[in-house]
């Protein structure tokens, strides 16, 4: 088994306990959650006269709220304390709320049951930044999609069983005493499986707590807000938990209404939702070949629009007279469409929400990481809140829980496209992961041979247009293009090449001017640590043969030495985007079944790099292929 296997994690002290802790963790809140919920829709007439989605709007409200009043001072709180005491203290908090929980169960005492939910919201909100900030610190960065694939998939199982048992323990003659020892018995494993999370150290163990939750509050946003990336992709989770809470929340009044499920369908529904959001943040480190990859987030969020749309015209038109059990359902023409939107919905949520978090994970501060995911805390709250505010505002209305996710899936595309034109990073690496995933085919050789941080030259040779995105898709790190000024500027994908900050070149000919300022970038790009990458041939094969390499690498390194790494390209000669004189149909047609290799050599000193020695390199590991 490979060591960057993410579940060779699972076998490991630095996670398995973690792991199991915040497991339980998830799946006692949905125990409570799903078990008050599905009471209130089914029977709430028997304990209150409000409305039943005003009441399960209005829980849910109340267990978000303390994200937005305490996650301020949970983030600073986790920042100053060594985390695995920090976790043991919480899963000792869970104890005490889930005994009160099993109190106002067993006695029917609603109004206590939702109140209760305030305070598993508050210590959830201390764990939430426990939990996030401890993955960067027992984990490689080559470990962080896989690692937090592992918690997202396992919090949506989680939430997935305890949505599942606590549906059908409320559902029983006994149901509510049975609920009330599951919860006080599940909280006391967590709290055992906590003790075998290893010492975490503090990471400002002289942090001085500010109390004041709202200037604390503005001061987590503030410090989120400067790095821009990091802030969008904190909005664009927040977003997310806005479509969960959604979907979670409405899902019990959808079924009842236009399906005429009982609390067996509520509870196929919500556990195919969770499956799919399980498989899907799997299948990210999959698709993303072990790496961060944000081009999934896009393509997450097509999904997310596309199959929440289809979900409200895939309900019937006749609604059935008396409620069906789930085998009742299963037998209706409809019912696998349903079941297929919400798998999807599910699917294409992990493709969007695990990305996010890892990027914000690599890309914060260290020494802030609690603060910064305390402060995404205070964000997924607010939207989550508006969530049920939305809800409850358009219920009394008079609009239709059908509508209601109609509304949510074509809200989803415009804060899409609102969030995609902010960062055309996001965009730029969907086009690039699509290319490299659908028309062609790329192997890897040699990957190891680039550096995880640090400048280096990289050299290759240029087959076609579509080199740059083909090697950005294939290396984890950023990289510096630099390229004829006339294919940067080419309609369509010049957007392309912009965002991933290009450098554009010209013939001494054509422009002296540009071409002194493209050795200037360079120079400045491989002073900042950046990789940079130049095609030595200075244009694209006209024969599929690699041209003499000029003196571009020389002008290069004149002012910056840094290592230089011969890559090589083959099997791109032929295909579309080539400028290979066959006719353009049998190109396209070659590139669908096209077969390329990206092979990276060892790096090369710079004193050693001539052009003619980066040109044999390039050479033999291209190979004869073209």
């Amino acid at each position: 088994m490979k060591s960057n296997n993410q579940f060779a994690l699972l076998g490991q002290r630095r996670f398995m306990p973690f792991f199991i802790t915040q497991f339980l963790g998830a799946f006692n809140d949905n125990v409570f959650k799903n078990a008050l919920i599905i009471m209130i829709a089914y029977q709430g007439a028997q304990f209150s006269d409000i409305n039943a989605n005003t009441l399960t709007n209005l829980s849910a409200g109340l267990f978000i709220l303390p994200f937005f009043l305490v996650s301020a001072t949970a983030g600073q709180w986790i920042d100053r304390t060594e985390k695995s005491h920090a976790i043991r203290l919480i899963k000792l908090l869970e104890i005490v709320i889930m005994a009160l929980a099993a109190v106002a169960f067993v006695y029917g005492n609603l109004y206590m049951m939702i109140g209760l939910l305030f305070l598993m919201g508050t210590q959830s909100t201390f764990f939430g930044p426990a939990k996030y900030s401890y993955i960067p610190q027992h984990l490689k960065a080559n470990e962080l999609v896989g690692g937090n694939a592992l918690v997202q998939s396992g919090t949506f199982v989680a939430i997935l069983a305890g949505t599942i048992l606590g549906g059908n323990l409320i559902a029983g003659d006994q149901g509510r005493i049975y609920v009330g020892i599951t919860l006080v018995v599940i909280a006391v494993i967590g709290y055992l499986s906590s003790l075998g999370i290893p010492h975490t150290p503090s990471v400002d163990s002289g942090l001085k707590i500010n109390w004041n939750i709202f200037s604390e509050t503005g001061r987590n946003i503030r410090f989120i807000k400067k790095n821009r990336t990091v802030f969008l992709s904190v909005l664009g989770i927040s977003w997310f938990w806005f479509l969960g809470a959604t979907y979670l929340v409405q899902l019990p009044g959808y079924t009842r209404e236009f399906l005429a499920g009982d609390e067996q369908v509520v509870t196929m529904l919500l556990a195919f939702f969770m499956i799919g959001i399980g498989i899907g943040s799997m299948l990210c480190n999959v698709l993303s070949g072990q790496k961060l990859e944000i081009g999934l987030v896009p393509f997450g969020s097509i999904g997310l629009t596309i199959f929440g749309i289809d979900l409200f015209f895939a309900k019937p038109e006749i609604i059935a007279a008396t409620l069906m059990n789930a085998t009742e359902f299963l037998k209706q023409p409809y019912s696998f469409r349903i079941l297929a939107d919400i798998s999807l919905i599910g699917i294409f949520g992990g493709f969007y929400i695990v990305p996010l978090f890892a990027l914000v994970q690599q890309r914060s501060d260290p020494s802030h990481l609690s603060r910064v995911i305390a402060g995404n805390n205070v964000l997924n709250a607010l939207f989550m809140v508006l969530s049920s505010v939305m809800a409850i505002v358009l219920i009394n209305a008079d609009v239709n829980t059908a509508t209601i996710l109609l509304v949510t899936a074509i809200l989803n595309a415009f804060v899409a496209i609102y969030i995609y034109t902010l960062v055309p990073e996001f965009l730029m690496r969907f086009m690039v992961w699509i290319l490299i995933h659908t028309i062609y085919h790329v192997r890897k050789q040699g990957y190891e041979n680039i550096p995880d941080e640090g400048p280096a030259l990289l050299v290759c040779n240029h087959v076609s247009y579509v080199d740059p995105m083909i090697i950005a898709g294939c290396i984890r790190r950023p990289v510096r293009f630099v390229m004829y000024y006339k294919i940067y500027d080419m309609p369509l994908i010049h957007f392309v090449f912009k965002t991933a900050r290009a450098i554009p070149i010209a013939g001494a000919y054509e422009d002296r001017e540009l071409m002194e300022k493209s050795f200037i970038d360079i120079a400045q790009a491989l002073k900042d640590g950046d990789l940079v990458c130049i095609f030595p041939e200075g244009s694209i094969t006209r024969n599929g043969d690699i041209n003499r390499f000029k003196s571009g690498i020389k002008r290069a390194l004149k002012t910056t030495s840094v290592p230089v790494i011969p890559m090589a390209l083959n099997g791109l000669w032929g295909s579309a985007f080539s400028r290979q004189k066959r006719f353009i149909l049998w190109r396209l047609g070659y590139g669908f079944r096209a077969r390329i290799n990206l092979a990276i050599g060892p790096a090369v000193p710079p004193e050693q790099a001539t052009p003619e020695l980066m040109e044999q390199q390039v050479k033999a590991l291209r190979g004869d292929r073209k």
